[in-house]
């Protein structure tokens, strides 16, 4: 669909008595035997081309193509005309009488130059459009075994970084358009859902060591017909305050009028599981480390404490390292996971109506047991034609989504997985009586699995009610009213068996959220087209409503284990909290088009928050977009190899405001400040009636170059962001009674490049392949921030003036010495000794380039599609390393790596792990760059394989098509890393990410399905 021929060729061959003669129309008048039509399409170069639209004129009879180009027909009325249509290419009308065998040959126009494209409140043909914007099929992916679709994006889209911080199903994902702008604001796009805005922060309150579960997990991947991400700030002014992060477009499947309804079935089974585990000491080995711990620490003296099983090799007697036991609990935790994936939707409409009903139900087990994530999904779009002026319609989207929520990340109590890494291999886990007890500071991994109860339940509803008025011939008038609600139900319960519960007599909690944002937009849209003038108008204004309520309850000391309702408890609490704000929008967009050559987009838009001070509560933000289609150009019409050449370039402000609390710049006091029975209440945060707006500018010069009729397609964008007023938590001294306050004293800047490469390399008779490349790189940086800021476990990151967001604040390691098996660190201020003084910024989370690499092939009926997701360059802090790599300091309240091993031990050895020794305290200091880790990475991202069955062997029983699949995700990683997995993060937290500590890694997983339309 990417070729572009200045000649159409329409080939007839029909079977029996079938003759072709010209009509005074132009078109083919065709004269066959009675009979259903049965052909096929194909492209310019004569290849089947799957997924065009084939319909009956004035009917509601009509199919689609299979992948090798054929369809089928039930019978026909005499001198019905056919209508062809795909995108990419002309719609083409055939007069036919009850044709058979027919074959068509579609003629490309323009090959993506005219797709249609949403852009911000309407749609622009793609060579019209002067800011970044980026299509996504998502039908490519929409099958990998993930929560939620934004993790399906990776490695699909430019400049867009995509990480899943887990192998959890469901849990939050980290996405960052063109870089971060922000330290304690949200960085995470917008999301816009058939033109309602998405709530995309989490609701979770009950901790999970850090994880948070995703939002947009509750929308069904099947349900989504496009995907459009807007980068630049020509894209995403429109969206005024929320577009600094980038703005990310969802439109789901819709009818089509005049079409039969016609039904699609997906089922999907499969299994997951870790690629790798971690390799550990075994039970001997971990004793024989503690041991040589000890005699270098304490010279030759036995080790007599009666509480360790074993003594020091030099002291004999009972319990030698070599007689200890080793006991495998990653081999608990850890299972084979199952996945199963049903969708079935119907789609169709009359003259003056179009539906789409669409139900999917997804269970995935996680890879960690017992963790789990469910949804059940049901999905109707509406549209009615009330008359040739006036158009109304609904979106529906509703959604109850289950997760057996994992605990897993940092802390111990309840940790599943820090229970099953971090306790020492030896340790039985039965006591001397044979039961069985947690060890080491964690929890047993058998009674964690059987007694684990951290679930929450989501529902929510995603709607759209809108109308559309034709006022005058190029006048449209929009109104529209948006709800997304969310009701997130969160329960847990700690026995007397576990950690949590033990010391308090059971441990229950409750918390129940509720969020309900409104919406209400009008537009009025003009379009005229004047000889070569081409001018379009948008004005519109908003409102929005967003409110947030809380109930929290909390109740200790039960009966018995059997009692888990926390009106058993012997001692209870609870609060309740509610939160809201509200903003009100202005907003307009001009574009002039002169002759398909020059190009001009102007916008601006007025938001108006409760958020901030009275006398900054409106944001204004503008931009401007031009281009220059170059290939118009009388001087390039000549030029045969050239098929598209434009030049574009952008500026404009766009703002942030998530992140903050809603009455962030509020002086606020609290109720609970009670004293002798009697209430009161206590000032609670610190008024900042200077608070405003954060706010992005950003620049975009891009170039866009097809080459070859099409069949080499180029895009290359370079921009530069500079964040100011960024919002940021001020520190008060403890004295004053408050932590801190908000206020605007952070700049940020990014700046890159980015890089699309589409190719058809081969499109034969029965045969195609293409391929897709996307690189990407981003520099951010620290512009101005008065006073560091730290975040994360033993404050790894470091936030500091003149170095990128999310930097690495370690003590650096140097070598070991040969001689002594010491640790050598940079004395960054020579006194010394090593102090946190010395700790120094290496390295951070920002890959130098990133990207992805697709391949789709197909031959006659069969398909495959390979997706390779890369990012080099940046760092991990593997804190797991860092606890199993203590040199047997930590004696058992710590597993010890089997890396461990490569330790220093006599002079001469070369290697970077110190000498197992509690004295030289640099052997396991924390911070210490030895554990900080390449995390460059290639991953296999996905391989599927397909297979659509014959039309011969379908007819009659599928008037569509059947295709069977089997596809693989995360099958090969190519890493340095020496943790699972490189992009695994313990918190979901923005500021806190590249840190990996008790994280399950993404799976490994296989799939088999069937896709049917009938």
């Amino acid at each position: 669909m990417k070729h572009h021929l200045p000649f159409l060729i329409l080939a007839l061959g029909v079977a029996g008595t079938t003759a072709a003669t010209p009509s005074t129309s132009g078109r083919l008048s065709l004269v066959t035997a009675a009979g259903p039509v049965t052909g096929k399409v194909l492209d310019e170069s004569g290849a089947g081309l799957p997924g065009v639209t084939v319909r009956v004129k004035g009917t509601t009879d009509g199919t689609t193509t299979a992948p090798d180009g054929t369809f089928t027909l039930p019978a026909v009325e005499e001198n019905a005309t056919l209508i062809l249509s795909f995108i990419g290419y002309k719609a083409q009308e055939i007069k036919a009488s009850r044709a058979a065998n027919l074959t068509v040959r579609l003629v490309p126009d323009q090959g993506q130059l005219n797709e249609v494209v949403v852009v911000g409140y309407g749609t622009q043909q793609r060579k019209n459009l002067t800011g970044s914007i980026v299509k996504v099929d998502p039908s490519d992916t929409k099958e990998l075994p993930v929560g939620s679709f934004d993790a399906q994006l990776q490695g699909k889209v430019s400049g867009v970084q995509i990480s899943s911080n887990s192998g959890v199903p469901g849990g939050a994902v980290n996405v960052r358009v063109r870089g971060a702008t922000t330290i304690n604001g949200s960085n995470t796009p917008l999301y816009v859902v058939d033109g309602v805005f998405m709530n995309n922060n989490s609701l979770q309150t009950i901790s999970t060591g850090g994880k948070a579960s995703s939002p947009i997990a509750d929308l069904n991947p099947a349900d989504i017909e496009n995907v459009e991400v807007l980068k630049d700030a020509d894209a995403t002014a429109l969206y005024g305050a929320r577009g600094a992060n980038g703005v990310i477009l969802i439109t789901t499947k819709r009818g089509s009028y005049n079409q039969k309804p016609r039904i699609s079935l997906n089922v999907s089974q499969g299994w997951a599981k870790a690629a790798k585990l971690w390799d550990l000491t075994t039970g001997p080995e971990h004793a024989r480390l503690v041991n040589e711990n000890w005699l270098n620490t304490t010279g030759p003296t036995p080790h007599t404490t009666e509480n360790v099983p074993y003594r020091p090799i030099a002291a004999g007697g009972r319990g030698l390292p070599e007689e200890q036991p080793t006991f495998d609990r990653l081999g608990q935790v850890f299972r084979t996971a199952r996945l199963q994936n049903y969708d079935v939707s119907v789609a169709g409409g009359s003259a003056s109506t179009r539906y789409y009903i669409g139900g999917g139900y997804t269970k995935q087990e996680s890879i960690l047991r017992p963790i789990g994530f469910q949804r059940a999904s049901f999905k109707v779009n509406l549209d009615q034609q009330l008359s040739d002026k006036v158009q109304i319609g609904v979106s529906n989207s509703f959604s109850r989504t289950f997760r057996n929520e994992g605990r897993a990340g940092d802390g111990p109590a309840g940790g599943l997985l820090q229970a099953a890494l971090h306790t020492p291999t030896l340790l039985s886990p039965y006591d001397a009586s044979g039961r069985l007890v947690g060890r080491a500071s964690f929890d047993n991994v058998e009674l964690l699995i059987n007694n684990y109860d951290v679930n929450s339940t989501s529902l929510r509803y995603i709607g759209n009610l809108y109308g559309d008025v034709q006022l005058l011939p190029n006048l449209k008038f929009r109104t529209s009213f948006g709800v997304d609600y969310n009701n997130y139900d969160e329960e847990e319960y700690w026995n007397t068996l576990l950690i949590a519960g033990a010391g308090v007599g059971g441990l229950a909690t409750s918390s129940i959220t509720q969020y309900t944002s409104l919406l209400n937009e009008n537009t009025l849209i003009y379009r005229q087209q004047l000889g070569k003038h081409g001018l379009g108008l948008l004005l519109g204004q908003g409102l929005q409503s967003d409110t947030n309520g809380r109930t929290f309850a909390q109740g200790t000391g039960f009966p018995n284990n059997a009692f888990r309702e926390i009106s058993a408890a012997s001692v209870t609490s609870s609060t309740k909290n509610w939160s809201a704000y509200r903003l009100a929008s202005f907003f307009g967009r001009a574009d002039y088009n002169f002759d398909d050559r020059y190009l001009l987009n102007v916008s601006f838009r007025a938001d108006g928050s409760s958020r901030f001070g009275k006398a900054n509560q409106w944001g204004y933000f503008p931009s401007v977009g031009a281009a220059w289609r170059i290939k118009q150009e009388s001087f390039l019409q000549d030029v045969p190899f050239l098929s598209d050449l434009k030049l574009r370039a952008s500026y404009g402000i766009t703002g942030n405001q998530n992140g903050i609390g809603n009455f962030a710049a509020r002086g606020l006091w609290a109720g609970g400040a009670n004293y002798l029975g009697s209430a009161g209440i206590a000032p609670q945060q610190l008024a900042n009636a200077d608070l405003k707006w954060e706010q992005t500018s950003q620049a975009n010069v891009g170039l866009d170059v097809a080459f070859f009729e099409g069949r080499v397609g180029l895009e290359v964008n370079a921009y530069y962001k500079y964040t100011k007023n960024g919002l940021i938590q001020l520190a008060e001294p403890a004295t004053t009674g408050f932590g801190g306050y908000w206020a605007n004293a952070v700049e940020v800047s990014n700046k890159g490049l980015e890089f699309v490469l589409n190719t058809v390399n081969v499109r034969t008779e029965g045969f195609s392949w293409n391929t897709s490349l996307n690189v990407a790189s981003n520099a951010n940086n620290i512009e101005k921030l008065a006073t560091p800021t730290k975040f994360g476990s033993r404050d790894l990151i470091l936030q500091q003036e003149g170095h990128p967001l999310y930097s690495f604040w370690v003590y650096k390691q140097l070598y070991v010495d040969a001689q002594t098996g010491n640790a050598v660190y940079d004395d960054v201020n020579g006194d010394g000794k090593i102090t946190a003084a010395d700790r120094q910024i290496v390295g951070s989370i920002w890959p130098k380039f990133f990207g992805g690499l697709s391949n789709s092939i197909s031959y006659k009926g069969f398909d495959a599609n390979v997706l390779v997701a890369f990012q080099y360059g940046n760092e991990v802090y593997n804190h797991n390393r860092f606890f199993g790599e203590g040199g047997g300091a930590r004696d058992e309240a710590r597993v010890i790596f089997a890396s461990n091993l490569d330790r220093w031990q006599k002079p001469g050895d070369q290697t970077n792990i110190p000498r197992p020794d509690g004295i030289n305290v640099n052997n396991y200091l924390d911070g210490g760059s030895r554990w900080l880790e390449d995390g460059s990475f290639v991953r296999l991202r996905n391989l599927s394989l397909g297979y659509t069955l014959p039309a011969s062997l379908t007819h009659g029983v599928f008037n569509g098509s059947v295709r069977l699949y089997a596809q693989g995700t995360n099958l090969a990683l190519l890493t340095k890393y020496s943790g699972l997995d490189p992009e695994s993060a313990a918190s979901s937290d923005a500021n806190q990410q590249g840190i990996d500590l008790g994280t399950p890694p993404q799976p490994r997983s296989v799939q088999v399905g069937i896709n049917a339309t009938f």
